[in-house]
């Protein structure tokens, strides 16, 4: 049985190899790592990539695959009969795949032995824990991590052949960029919806309802299940939005905030959600105030259709947080949301060791009455109480350099932004 399984695995994975592969942001950075003694360990959410992705990295080793996404190799119990098959498909090869390693029992311990062995090892994974939890305590300092989240804009730009505009934009092209931009706004950046064309509704809700019923429920023995998925569709409707958890917990019912913070921390294990912190010099009383919630991809937005008219500026805001991560930031570490003593938002702010380097607000619609004013002293005041004068206003197609209190605040259309700073880390606006 093994064998089979094997067998057909390899024709799959050739199958793969051979389609059309959009370039991601991080294979430079992973080429690096391929041939070295290190664990290569590539996470991120279901369907974003990762296999492709680690496949394509790996191609001139040609690794030994094999994908832990089918039941009948988690119900191996000698570890050994499956190496010995890939070694009868594959020869005596020393450089090994695992898919989705999270499914297999006791895996760390199978890990721990090949590497001592001398295996070239990489591994995929769809739990955002795998990291701080299993893997980083039993493979401390023997691994580095490569997170692969969906497509950024500069990707969806290279899948669709068109190089990264410059500054001065022919009618047509940037025409063809706002249409690419709007579509991803609304339906995201997994690949298969980006390439194939794909509507999110009918492929990211069935993924929705499959991550929380396989990764969440199955796996952490979830009794109350309404439950999880009563605050998956809170979370849905309430993106980009402060959330107080205790009173999110009354809302929902949940017996204890302690009970809420276990489910939030599950949707954010799944790769469903982002919870981020504000910002304080001191951790405990970040950890006190309220947080907000961003959705991994905005596809899941359209995808859910809890919303008849999207708010297009909390999916833009949504897009930003998301880019940030792509751009290496990390939440609640280098990347928070502020709130000024008089209470005014900044959307985010990023941070470079002890000191804030940049803050940021997301506005689509500057038209809108009060709506500049508003984000002009919100980004006064905090910059003044962070002592940051980095300031900058994400807008859809705005574009100006204000000059106010000897300062100067930028304001960036977000196809600008998108391709020329989000993923090039500290520029003009970082």
């Amino acid at each position: 049985m093994i064998k089979e399984v094997v067998m057909r695995q390899k024709k799959e994975m050739e199958t793969l190899l051979a389609r059309p592969y959009v370039e991601r942001s991080r294979t430079e950075y992973a080429e690096k790592f391929a041939g070295g003694e290190l664990i290569k360990v590539v996470t991120g959410p279901r369907r974003a990539g990762k296999s492709i992705f680690s496949l394509h990295f790996l191609r001139k080793s040609a690794p030994a695959y094999a994908n832990f996404d089918d039941e009948r190799l988690i119900k191996l119990r000698d570890y050994d009969e499956l190496l010995k098959e890939l070694h009868a498909c594959y020869g005596s090869k020393k450089r090994l795949l695992f898919d989705e390693i999270q499914n297999l029992p006791g895996w760390e311990l199978f890990i721990n032995r090949l590497q001592r062995q001398g295996y070239n090892i990489t591994l995929t994974g769809s739990n955002a824990r795998l990291l701080s939890g299993e893997l980083a305590t039993s493979l401390t300092g023997r691994h580095v991590p490569i997170e692969i989240l969906p497509f950024s804009f500069r990707e969806i730009l290279a899948a669709e052949k068109i190089g990264e505009p410059g500054k001065n934009l022919s009618p047509e092209t940037k025409g063809r960029v706002l249409g690419l931009l709007e579509r991803y706004l609304i339906n995201g950046g997994f690949p298969e919806v980006v390439v194939k064309k794909l509507e999110p509704k009918g492929y990211l809700d069935t993924l929705m309802d499959s991550l929380i019923l396989k990764d969440i429920v199955k796996r952490y023995s979830v009794r109350l299940s309404s439950q999880i998925y009563d605050l998956h569709g809170y979370l849905l409707n309430n993106f980009a939005s402060e959330c107080s958890y205790r009173r999110l917990a009354g809302r929902l019912g949940f017996k204890s905030v302690t009970t809420l913070e276990k489910y939030i921390g599950y949707l954010e294990e799944a790769y469903l959600i982002h919870v981020l912190q504000r910002y304080s010099n001191k951790a405990a009383e970040r950890a006190g105030t309220s947080k907000k919630i961003y959705l991994v991809d905005n596809g899941y937005i359209e995808a859910a259709g809890v919303q008849f008219s999207p708010d297009r500026g909390r999916l833009m805001e949504n897009l930003i947080f998301g880019e940030l991560l792509k751009a290496g930031r990390q939440p609640n570490r280098d990347l928070f949301y502020y709130k000024t003593r008089n209470g005014r938002e900044v959307d985010f702010i990023t941070r470079k060791g002890r000191a804030v380097d940049v803050l940021i607000q997301a506005a689509y619609d500057l038209d809108a009455p009060g709506t500049k004013e508003r984000e002009v002293k919100a980004l006064i005041e905090a910059g003044a109480e962070l002592r940051c004068g980095n300031l900058s206003v994400i807008t859809w197609d705005h574009e100006e350099v204000l000059k106010v209190n000897g300062g100067k605040i930028h304001f960036t259309p977000l196809w600008k932004w998108l391709v020329s700073e989000a993923e090039k880390g500290p520029g003009p606006y970082f």
